[in-house]
């Protein structure tokens, strides 16, 4: 007969396998109740651009969400720049640690997707799908399904719409002369020497107004949705470039240095160092203005020929340590509680991915009656939606740039 140390003993460690067992399954997101159960207890590293409070706040509120419902804890790793998650990621399977990765979430989308789809980076194709809350994302948007004109195959999952809109201190310029266009931009800053800039490239929202001006300019526009050819670039990014060589010496500081990013315009914005910067958020500055960043008195308003735009997405990499709590963090991001909260300026003011005609009546009034902001445009104004283009562009452009203008300080 064995002693009951020894069949507690057992037990335990019988216990134990059987826990490790439970984590070492892969989450099959059509059991739903079994991903939730398998979550409790887990831990999602979820590596995200840290340099805004309000987006910080938010994961902060998710976290607190998701640890008193689901039993599982949310920690965010704030980096600089997208591609320091995928370099983690490549640099586990480089060396042959293909589970309990450090990165168990993504805030992707554009040449960072399809950098680690190409390299079968990702969790499982169709995932996204399966997920319980996707009944409510808009699926006619395009953007959804398409990630810089590379198919999602439901590899990652949208939580956030965005387009380029520009802003202005209705104190300090006069609406009627605001520009429609990059041409009219461009006679703008001459009008006005040293009050419009844009970040060096690669930071995202310098190099988001570069493609804006490439595609206005470019004569045959569907080159700008195929991988960019080595052999003609050259001749495709002419106009590019010579509409900056002559906005240059109209540039803050002519042109000698550069706003470090978004935040820095913004800040330019508020001081009057600037009349004219640019977000990807239609109520950003509703948004700046909730938190007192900027003056009230500040509006916004795009090109009517329309201005770029794109989905962000979260992704879960094939390593991934935390796939099911992954998974229900990913599917909370697109519930209709988190869509609201975030859409709401006080909060955020991101734009839903949901499709008001898939929510429950309750959630619609909701949706419907929340204020968005004095200063944001309602989305009759905010003109149509330019497509990013593909991704070869990025890198294509951005070196083009640094090659031409070299390194800002």
């Amino acid at each position: 007969m064995r002693s009951i140390s020894t069949v507690i003993t057992s037990g335990v460690t019988l216990a134990l396998i059987a826990a490790v067992s439970a984590r070492a399954q892969t989450p099959d997101p059509s059991d739903w109740p079994a991903v939730v159960s398998q979550a409790k207890g887990e831990t999602v590293y979820w590596n995200a651009w840290g340099g805004s409070d309000n987006v910080n706040d938010f994961i902060a509120w998710t976290g607190r969400q998701l640890q008193k419902r689901y039993g599982f804890k949310v920690v965010e790793v704030k980096v600089a720049d997208t591609a320091e998650a995928v370099a983690k990621v490549v640099a586990d399977k480089a060396a042959g640690k293909n589970t309990d990765g450090s990165v168990d979430l993504i805030w992707i989308n554009g040449e960072n997707f399809v950098a680690m789809k190409k390299q079968n980076l990702f969790f499982t194709p169709g995932w996204a799908t399966k997920l319980p809350n996707w009944k409510y994302v808009d699926t006619r948007n395009p953007t959804v399904t398409t990630d810089f004109n590379e198919p999602t195959d439901g590899l990652e999952s949208p939580w956030g719409n965005a387009k380029l809109v520009f802003f202005y201190d209705s104190a300090r310029t006069k609406k009627a002369d605001l520009p429609n266009n990059a041409e009219q931009l461009l006679a703008w800053a001459k009008a006005h020497p040293g009050r419009f800039s844009y970040p060096a490239p690669p930071a995202f929202m310098g190099t988001t107004f570069l493609k804006q001006v490439l595609y206005e300019l470019m004569d045959d526009k569907s080159k700008f949705y195929k991988p960019v050819d080595k052999m003609s670039f050259k001749q495709y990014v002419a106009p590019l470039f010579s509409y900056l060589d002559q906005i240059k010496p109209y540039l803050w500081h002519e042109g000698r240095d550069y706003p470090k990013d978004y935040p820095a315009m913004k800040q330019m914005l508020a001081d009057g160092s600037l009349g004219i910067i640019f977000a990807f958020n239609p109520s950003e500055a509703s948004s700046a203005i909730e938190a007192g960043k900027l003056p009230k008195t500040v509006r916004s308003f795009t090109f009517s020929g329309g201005t770029l735009g794109n989905t962000h997405f979260v992704a879960i990499p094939y390593n991934a340590a935390a796939k099911a709590a992954a998974l229900v963090l990913a599917n909370f991001l697109i519930s209709p509680e988190a869509q609201f909260h975030k859409q709401n300026p006080e909060y955020w003011g991101d734009p839903t991915v949901l499709s008001m005609q898939k929510l429950p009546g309750e959630w619609q009034k909701k949706f419907a009656a929340l204020k968005l902001g004095v200063a944001t445009l309602p989305p009759s104004e905010l003109g149509p939606i330019i497509r990013e283009p593909d991704a070869s562009w990025t890198d294509a452009i951005e070196a083009a740039w640094k090659k031409r203008y070299g390194v800002a300080h």
